[in-house]
């Protein structure tokens, strides 16, 4: 998600959009990793940890949400 304003700034100096695609697949990726983790399991109670991953879900969401929309594509109503 760091690594986003740069990728696109760069996109829009070599008016490569191209960029702006590859940095989207990376977040995605990164979040199918951890996305289990977000939420507590069974009665576990949500720890500051949890609560944590939920906000970096909800950042690569809304990141995923305007890049797409940047690239001219419609996001769906879940990721």
């Amino acid at each position: 998600l760091a690594e986003y304003p740069r990728a696109l700034t760069q996109a829009a100096a070599h008016r490569a959009p191209d960029r702006v695609a590859r940095q989207l697949v990376s977040v995605a990726d990164a979040l199918l990793l951890f996305q289990h983790t977000v939420l507590p399991r069974g009665d576990e109670k949500p720890s500051a940890a949890h609560r944590a991953r939920l906000a970096l879900a909800e950042a690569a969401g809304t990141v995923l949400v305007g890049g797409l929309s940047l690239l001219g594509i419609d996001a769906p109503e879940h990721l």
